[in-house]
């Protein structure tokens, strides 16, 4: 396994949708393993190939207490979401010392392949909800300050660019 580098922001894959995965192959395998690695050593709770220069629809999370809990995920799409919403400060390596409160659904159902190459239905809520949210919009070709008004995130960039330089 290995720790991988991420795309710094403004990368255009950042900004690029993912391409579905077709079947949970060695490769896929290898990659999520390479992911959680990554994920564990930022520390964080979830990361998207995208994040790491991977055009794959792949992510994993794990937002329990202890580590190796990670779920892994290949073309994640959301199912269903709750009406109560839930605020949760978030970040990205993508774009390094910066971070803002975003509200989001507090529980998702999310439809995927697992690791075994099914399709699962599971509920998530709570940061794992938060977590899963942001992950499927780094898939889209989001980033979590797409989710602020243009101003915030000009500023957030440009503190984010200034640190880089710092």
């Amino acid at each position: 396994m290995t720790v991988r580098a991420f795309v710094p922001y403004p990368d255009k894959r950042l900004r690029t949708p993912a391409d579905p995965v077709n079947a949970i192959t060695e490769t896929v395998r290898m990659i999520w393993d390479d992911m959680v690695e990554t994920m564990d050593a930022m520390p964080g709770v979830g990361l998207a190939a995208p994040q790491i220069g991977i055009m794959m629809r792949l992510a994993v999370v794990d937002a329990s207490d202890r580590r190796g809990q990670a779920v892994r995920m290949a073309n994640p799409e959301l199912l269903h979401a709750s009406v109560q919403m839930r605020r949760h400060e978030e970040a990205s390596p993508n774009l390094p010392g910066v971070s803002a409160i975003i509200e989001r659904p507090r529980a998702v159902t999310v439809r995927f392949l697992n690791e075994a190459g099914e399709v699962e239905d599971r509920d998530f809520v709570g940061l794992w909800a938060t977590s899963v949210q942001h992950q499927i919009d780094h898939l889209n070709g989001r980033v979590f300050v797409d989710h602020l008004s243009p101003l915030r995130r000009k500023m957030l960039v440009a503190k984010a660019d200034k640190l880089g330089r710092g």
